[in-house]
């Protein structure tokens, strides 16, 4: 029997509790969340996505709703949950304190710039007033009339252009500038709107069979770090824990019910599938999950592979080899029962998340199709009796942000395709699971512990400020347990404020790895969360938690965050690069020193291009304080290949100058020229066809395909940069290193 292809597509809508609990903290009650992100993506993401599903009926998805994001978003349709974000838009102009006024010019942009910014003309001179004058000018300089469209843009560029053939919301677009309070009044009842529609609408779609709802145990807690912070070793053996190991299981039950109790309210039935926060899971955690009932879960590739102990490779087109190993549930083996798990296709999801944003809509549509159908032919050659099952899990929110539109296209593209393409099918999870139970099987104690992130939980543990907050964590645990007389039902506000401080997002944001404007706020939040605890035990609060858990300050040198897409003008746009790597040459000592020319580098990766950008000395010009040429030349460490050294004269004959390359770019920086090469016998280098982008105004930035490398996903590169004035050795960089990327 010939089946077709079965897609699982499962959108994951998350929000940490930016609700504070008083803590300690002086808060008007206009202000007891830090964090505007469940509005924003309330009004852009969450309505929007299923909407535009809903026209295409014979596409079944599923989502995941958390249940912390749930919460704040009857809290805004309420109208008692006040951020100062919302405070500051609802305040008359003329009332606008020193202190907002600070605040709205730094916050206010807190958006892709490209997406959602520059399509509106008034939003995008403010943006460029700010950026190029900075934001002492805009303090000295501004209006009243400049604050109050910064605060209408702000709200209104959120809200999705799904709805903006609403008459109000299709005016004010228009009207463009000299807003009033009454005006930013009605955006903010538009916005209440449009949230009061995100439950029922999921709930509707799920009663008609076409959408799937499931959930994640109550505020995204990790559950395998929950049971135990010695999980961190499974995957990293040498991995440096806590002070104090956390081992408080007791507490996934209560997460795991109130989950199941909060969805059974809000959508009339249970829950059948869960969502483990972070597709994190450990052997430790299954029996909980069965004892409460539900049927499935999800978790990443990654942890496939480390339980089979097989690494899924990807061929040269990106996909997988051995692909019924991934593309088929399994059935988790335990005393207490079995429980079915799918794991999803890192790279398609990636594509989704991070990738296509980059992409004409069209194009970026065909190409997932293009690999979706691809997978299909893969089955039918195999012979399977068994249908396949491709999952693509991925966050439901945040990436849209980077895509025109936001995604509209993309999507509308796409499902029109999936719609057209009768070899391929769009399932829920419990669907596919109903007609075709898993017949593969993993013993229970067999599954790795991990997560979506490489396998393991290096985000979240191991790093010094990840684990003081811990420990910190584990002291007010300790606290709580001290206190067998508050329970729940006499002491929610405990309770409750140990639940927000288990979330994952507050560990996310610590440490090196992810960084963002707010994370100052992240941290001063998660102590909160934890004075709560304190102060509704009546206990003193620790002095510890009255500083941050780590310095704020900028970094200096650090690897890349997560892929970016920027824009190669030579402009260096701050958004484009934030989550580069960086490397800072100026302040370096020996070849590289405080008067270099150049001052920093910046290194990134998407799955279509490498992406490098080096910052110059005010002034700096090619051919007077800087080499005409810039050579990159790609090293391949491992790789059996024919292999040239630098070609140029007066090369030091030291390492890592005197290895031997594959792959050659020379930039001109005079005339932004590019020559492409490739190693040939007897250290010759042959000319190669080229695609890579480059543009040098304020700084220098360079996009170089990897069709041109020709190295497949998931393959490690080396890179060295060297500098050259006709064709002789001037410098190199950075010092005595070559630049680590992995293709993804």
């Amino acid at each position: 029997m010939s089946h077709p292809l079965y897609i699982a597509f499962i959108w994951h809508q998350h929000q940490p509790l930016y609700k504070s609990p008083g803590s300690g903290v002086s808060l008007s009650p206009t202000q007891q969340y830090r964090l505007p992100w469940v509005r924003l993506h309330g009004t852009k993401d969450y309505l929007d996505l299923v909407l535009l599903l809903e026209r295409y009926p014979k596409l079944h998805q599923t989502v995941n709703l958390v249940p912390s994001l749930i919460l704040q978003l009857e809290d805004y349709i309420a109208g008692t949950a006040f951020d100062p974000y919302l405070t500051a838009s609802l305040t008359p102009d003329e009332q606008l304190t020193y202190q907002q006024r600070e605040f709205i010019i730094q916050h206010f942009f807190d958006a892709n710039h490209h997406t959602l910014i520059d399509p509106h003309p008034r939003y995008a001179e403010l943006y460029q007033q700010r950026q190029e004058k900075g934001q002492a000018w805009c303090l000295a300089n501004w209006e009243l009339p400049d604050y109050g469209d910064l605060l209408a843009w702000h709200n209104l560029a959120w809200i999705d252009p799904l709805f903006w053939d609403d008459p109000e919301i299709a005016a004010w677009l228009k009207q463009g500038r000299n807003f009033t309070l009454s005006d930013r009044q009605r955006i903010y009842s538009k916005q209440r709107e449009i949230l009061s529609r995100i439950i029922p609408q999921h709930r509707k779609m799920q009663e008609a069979g076409q959408l799937e709802v499931t959930t994640t145990p109550y505020t995204h807690p990790i559950l395998p770090l929950l049971a135990d912070t010695n999980s961190g070793r499974v995957a990293v053996p040498n991995m440096t824990l806590p002070k104090q190991r956390f081992q408080w299981a007791e507490d996934i039950p209560r997460h795991l019910r109130k989950a199941w109790d909060f969805y059974k309210e809000r959508f009339g039935q249970i829950p059948r599938g869960l969502w483990p926060s972070e597709q994190s899971v450990s052997p430790q955690i299954l029996p909980d999950i069965i004892n409460q009932g539900f049927k499935w879960i999800c978790s990443d590739e990654a942890v496939l592979g480390w339980t089979l102990k097989h690494l899924f490779h990807r061929d040269g087109a990106g996909n997988v080899e051995q692909p019924e190993l991934l593309y088929q549930p399994y059935r988790l083996q335990t005393a207490e029962g079995d429980l079915s798990i799918v794991f999803r296709d890192h790279r398609l999801s990636d594509l989704i998340g991070f990738t296509y944003s980059a992409m004409p809509a069209k194009k970026a549509a065909a190409d997932l199709v293009g690999h979706l159908q691809a997978i299909a032919k893969m089955q039918r050659d195999s012979q399977s009796e068994q249908p396949w099952l491709v999952t693509i899990a991925l966050d439901g929110e945040n990436c849209w942000e980077f895509y025109p539109q936001d995604g509209k296209p993309f999507l509308e593209a796409l499902y029109q395709s999936l719609s057209d393409e009768p070899h391929l099918k769009l399932v829920t999870v419990s669907e596919f699971l109903e007609e075709f139970p898993a017949t593969a099987t993993i013993p229970g104690g067999q599954l790795h512990s991990g997560s979506w992130v490489d396998g393991s939980f290096t985000t979240w543990i191991g790093d010094p400020a990840k684990n003081r907050a811990w420990d910190y964590l584990t002291e007010a645990r300790i606290m709580l347990a001290s206190h067998p007389e508050a329970t729940e039902e006499n002491n929610p506000e405990a309770w409750e404020a140990l639940y927000a401080a288990e979330g994952s997002d507050w560990f996310w944001w610590f440490g090196a790895g992810h960084s963002s404007n707010q994370d100052a706020i992240f941290d001063r939040l998660f102590r909160e969360h934890l004075f709560g605890i304190y102060k509704a035990l009546n206990e003193p609060v620790p002095p510890y938690l009255k500083q941050p858990v780590e310095n704020h300050q900028a970094q200096g040198n650090h690897t890349p965050q997560g892929f970016i897409h920027p824009v190669i003008d030579g402009r260096g746009d701050e958004q484009d690069w934030d989550k580069a790597g960086r490397i800072e040459i100026g302040g370096a000592r020996g070849t590289m020193h405080n008067s270099s020319v150049i001052q920093r580098l910046w290194y990134g990766v998407d799955h279509l291009n490498f992406y490098l950008r080096l910052d110059f000395k005010s002034g700096a010009a090619p051919g007077q304080d800087l080499p005409t040429e810039l050579n990159l030349l790609w090293f391949y460490p491992e790789k059996t290949m024919v292999n040239s050294p630098v070609p140029l004269a007066d090369v030091p004959d030291a390492a890592p100058l005197n290895y031997l390359f594959h792959h050659l770019l020379e930039v001109n920086l005079l005339t932004q020229s590019i020559q492409f090469r490739e190693a040939g016998d007897n250290s010759q280098w042959y000319p190669r066809f080229s695609r890579a982008q480059v543009a040098l105004n304020s700084c220098l930035e360079l996009a170089v395909p990897w069709a041109d490398l020709q190295v497949p996903p998931d393959y490690p590169l080396r890179l060295i940069l060297v500098l050259a004035d006709e064709g002789r050795f001037s410098n190199y960089l950075p010092e005595n290193a070559l630049i680590p990327i992995e293709v993804p």
